[in-house]
């Protein structure tokens, strides 16, 4: 019996508990990442966003021309978001002094205004439509405003409202916690529970991120952004061979 187009196309990975764990692992190193070459090389936050932007694009590029679901393709791309994100934010927050509440406030905007034209222009946000061209780019554009709008957020939380990094990492998860709650135990859209996770990732990691490369002086273990950078980018690539990834299957609203 052949399968609908969007079980069999769907170029995203199915949601299960090593894509949460991966998305984690990949919101983390992009804060580290991006850090990295903003801060420890010395380039700047609007040079590193040029970076990172060509390297975004290019890596979106390639997974709409991809026929296929690819993993390494796909986390490659999310990481490639969580960097410009972070470097984008930072830019904003702190270069043009925008500030992380005045950043998060219009990322949030932006964000709910993708999400609205995506599903007047295609009737549905759920991972498993993203099967044509159009879909993935109003997918794509969606992460990349809720990637930056997750560092604006992570750093309002931990610097501006001085709870600190342990104190925005237990908010985030208790949050996390709570959608997870809601999963299970309510009949809310699974389409919304899987896009308010999703968000909530990004300045979880931001935070973790911080956590591990910022001073001690400052809260955090002041760990190499190099190293970081790079323990979390094996343990990303061990859990995709470790554990392979199957496409989303099936339409939700």
């Amino acid at each position: 019996m052949n399968q609908p187009a969007d079980a069999t196309l769907s170029k995203v990975p199915a949601v299960t508990l090593v894509f949460w764990i991966i998305k984690i692992a990949a919101t983390t190193l992009g804060e580290t990442a991006g850090d990295a070459v903003s801060m420890s090389m010395n380039l700047g936050y609007l040079v590193g966003t040029l970076i990172f932007a060509a390297l975004f694009l290019g890596a979106v590029a390639a997974q709409i021309k991809a026929a296929r679901f690819r993993p390494l393709l796909y986390w490659a791309t999310i990481v490639a978001t969580t960097t410009v994100g972070t470097t984008l934010a930072d830019f904003a927050d702190r270069s043009l002094g925008i500030g992380y509440a005045g950043g998060a406030s219009v990322l949030f905007v932006l964000l709910l205004a993708s999400l609205a034209t995506w599903h007047g222009a295609l009737g549905s946000v759920s991972v498993a439509s993203v099967s044509s061209p159009k879909a993935e780019m109003f997918y794509w554009a969606t992460i990349m405003f809720s990637q930056t709008l997750g560092t604006a957020a992570g750093d309002w939380t931990a610097d501006t409202a001085g709870l600190g990094y342990t104190g925005g990492a237990a908010v985030f998860g208790l949050l996390l916690l709570a959608v997870v709650a809601a999963y299970f135990w309510t009949r809310l859209s699974r389409t919304t529970l899987f896009w308010a996770a999703f968000i909530l990732t990004r300045p979880l990691g931001a935070v973790v991120g911080d956590f591990l490369d910022k001073p001690t002086d400052a809260g955090g273990l002041a760990l190499s952004r190099y190293a970081a950078s790079a323990v979390l980018g094996v343990f990303i690539v061990a859990c995709i061979w470790l554990f392979p990834q199957r496409a989303a299957k099936g339409a939700g609203h």
